[in-house]
């Protein structure tokens, strides 16, 4: 019963703190009485507009979270430098661009908008649209010789993880 109490009063617990810790932040010194007040929009933001939000994911994993959002910055590294080779050295002629169908096993709305959002993020690629169903994402990329490798690449590195995040 305190945990249904506890979820009425604070519907997106990781929301609130964040909101509040930006708050904080947002003031350029701290002081209790920011800290408090930080807190108070931390819990009414939330509450006034969470019938607009979706059920929240069940079994969220946090912790691996973190270690794919530290590969999704390295392979944002990655994808920079080799658009900039591609943009310096391969004609336009000669790129081979491609619209690449993408079927999903990810059925959680947050974790196929990540999958998006970090396609879309990573240079050279960018998320299109999503089938009226959500089994399906078109991809295009900037210049690949092998489309199912891409499909297969991104399934592997982004979608398995995706899978143990949000199982």
């Amino acid at each position: 019963m305190a945990r249904r109490a506890l979820f009425w009063l604070l519907p997106h617990p990781f929301l609130t703190l964040l909101l509040t810790v930006v708050w904080v932040l947002l003031q350029n010194e701290f002081s209790a009485g920011m800290a408090v007040f930080g807190l108070i929009l931390g819990i009414i933001i939330p509450w006034g507009t969470s019938i607009w939000w979706p059920d929240t994911p069940k079994g969220f994993r946090l912790g691996k979270m973190f270690s794919y959002a530290l590969m999704v910055m390295w392979d944002i590294i990655v994808a920079n430098i080799e658009v900039a080779w591609i943009v310096l050295t391969v004609p336009n002629d000669k790129l081979k661009p491609a619209w690449i169908s993408i079927p999903l096993d990810l059925v959680q709305p947050e974790a196929i908008t990540v999958l998006a959002g970090t396609i879309t993020l990573t240079p050279g690629t960018v998320s299109a649209d999503l089938s009226n169903e959500g089994r399906c994402l078109l991809v295009h990329v900037l210049h690949t010789d092998d489309p199912d490798g891409v499909r297969d690449d991104i399934k592997t590195r982004y979608e398995a993880r995706l899978k143990e995040i949000f199982a």
